[in-house]
C-alpha cells in the first residue's frame, strides 16, 4: 500500500510538472512574441517622423491596439515568467510600467492632449526596450545573443504591424504621400535580413521545448526551418510591396496593404516558431 501511495504521489508530481511545462511553453512564448511586437511597433511609431506626417487618428488607432497587446503581454509574463529566473521581478515592474505608459499616451490622445501624449509616447520607447533587456535573462543562450534575437524579432513584428495599419490609414487620409509607407517597407526589408540572422544564431539542433503549442515545431527540430522559411516569405512580400509602391495608380497602396496582411501572418509565424526555442526551460539565473 505504501508503494502505491508513493507511485500516486510520483504520478501526481509528474502531472503537475507536465502541466507547468505546458503553461510555460504557451504563455512563455506568447509573452516573448507579444512583447517584441509592442516594443517594435512602439519604436517605429515614435522614433520615425510619423507624428508630423499623419493625423492623430492613426496614433489613436495604433495606440488602442498596442494597449490591448501590452495587457496580453503582461498577463502572459505573469503566467509564465515571473519568479522563474533571477531578473523576473525587474521584468514584472518594467512590463507594468511599459504597458501603463502605452495606455496613458493613448488615453491622452483621446483626451485631446497631444503634447502630453507625445511626451509619454516617447518615454514608452525606452520602457519597452527595457522590457526586452530584462526578458533576455530568460533565454537559453548567452545574454547578448538573446538580446539580439529579441531585437530582431521586435523589428520584424513591429514594422509589419505598423505597415499594415499605415496602409489602412491611406483609405482615411487620401492626401497622405507614399513616403511613410515606403519608409516602413524599407525598414521591413532590412529587418527580415536581421531576423534571418537571428534565426540562424538560435541553431538548428533539437532543444527541449514544449509541444503544447504545436507538435510540428518540436518534430525533428523543424521550428528553425519553419521560422527561416517564413522570414524568407516575409522578405519576398516586402520586395513585392516595394515594387507595387513604384506604380502611380492610387490602388497601389491598397495592393501594398493586401501584401502587408500576408507579411503580418508570415512574420508572426516565424517568431512563434523560433521563440519556442528561446526560453531556458530550466529557468536558471538570467542576465
Amino acid at each position: 500500500m505504501r508503494a502505491g501511495r508513493l507511485d500516486a504521489v510520483s504520478e501526481s508530481a509528474t502531472d503537475r510538472l507536465r502541466r507547468d511545462a505546458g503553461v510555460i511553453g504557451v504563455a512563455g512564448v506568447m509573452a516573448v512574441v507579444l512583447a517584441e511586437a509592442v516594443a517594435g511597433a512602439t519604436l517605429v511609431l515614435w522614433v520615425s517622423p510619423l507624428w508630423t506626417e499623419v493625423k492623430r487618428g492613426f496614433f489613436k488607432l495604433l495606440g488602442s491596439i498596442l494597449t490591448v497587446l501590452a495587457i496580453l503581454a503582461w498577463l502572459s509574463v505573469e503566467s509564465a515568467l515571473v519568479d522563474r529566473f533571477s531578473s523576473a521581478g525587474a521584468l514584472r515592474a518594467t512590463m507594468i510600467a511599459a504597458a501603463l505608459a502605452t495606455a496613458v499616451w493613448t488615453v491622452l490622445l483621446f483626451a485631446r492632449q497631444p503634447a502630453a501624449s507625445r511626451v509619454v509616447g516617447l518615454l514608452s520607447v525606452p520602457a519597452w526596450l527595457a522590457v526586452l533587456l530584462w526578458m533576455g535573462g530568460a533565454g537559453r543562450q548567452s545574454y547578448p545573443l538573446a538580446l539580439f534575437q529579441l531585437a530582431a524579432g521586435a523589428a520584424l513584428l513591429g514594422t509589419a504591424m505598423d505597415g499594415l495599419l499605415l496602409g489602412h490609414w491611406y483609405l482615411t487620409d487620401r492626401k497622405l504621400p507614399r513616403g511613410p509607407i515606403d519608409r516602413v517597407t524599407t525598414i521591413l526589408l532590412v529587418s527580415v535580413v536581421v531576423a534571418a540572422i537571428a534565426v540562424i544564431t538560435a541553431g538548428f539542433s533539437g532543444v527541449e521545448t514544449s509541444a503544447s503549442i504545436n507538435p510540428l515545431l518540436t518534430a525533428g527540430a523543424l521550428a528553425p526551418w519553419i521560422a527561416l522559411g517564413m522570414v524568407a516569405a516575409t522578405a519576398l512580400i516586402a520586395w513585392l510591396v516595394k515594387a507595387v509602391l513604384k506604380g502611380e495608380r492610387a490602388s497601389a497602396v491598397q495592393s501594398a496593404t493586401g501584401f502587408y496582411y500576408l507579411a503580418v501572418v508570415t512574420a508572426f509565424t516565424a517568431e512563434v516558431a523560433v521563440k519556442t526555442r528561446f526560453l531556458d526551460t530550466s529557468f536558471g539565473s538570467g542576465g
